[in-house]
């Protein structure tokens, strides 16, 4: 099924859509910009949710990673052939 399909109207610096139709065939045009622009957001929301984030952690909070996460893992390791072993 096709997504419903709006149209926009917004400013893009002329270089740009000079490009734009340069080099890429017309019926794909909105297909291109509507890909680039997903990709933005999309990076632009992870940035955001990277910045909002930081700091979160807290090393107080989480005691069983004080000998390191390589020695946690490896615990876990253990411990489950352990219990696969009975």
């Amino acid at each position: 099924m096709a997504k419903r399909t709006r149209q926009a109207n917004f400013l893009l610096p002329e270089d740009l859509i000079e490009e734009l139709r340069r080099d890429v065939p017309r019926r794909e045009q909105s297909k291109v910009v509507s890909e680039a622009l997903r990709r933005e957001l999309r990076r632009l929301k992870l940035r955001k949710a990277l910045e909002t984030s930081f700091g979160a952690w807290k090393d107080k909070d989480h005691p069983e990673l004080e000998s390191g996460v390589e020695m946690f893992v490896r615990n876990l390791r253990k411990s489950s052939r352990l219990k696969s072993a009975k």
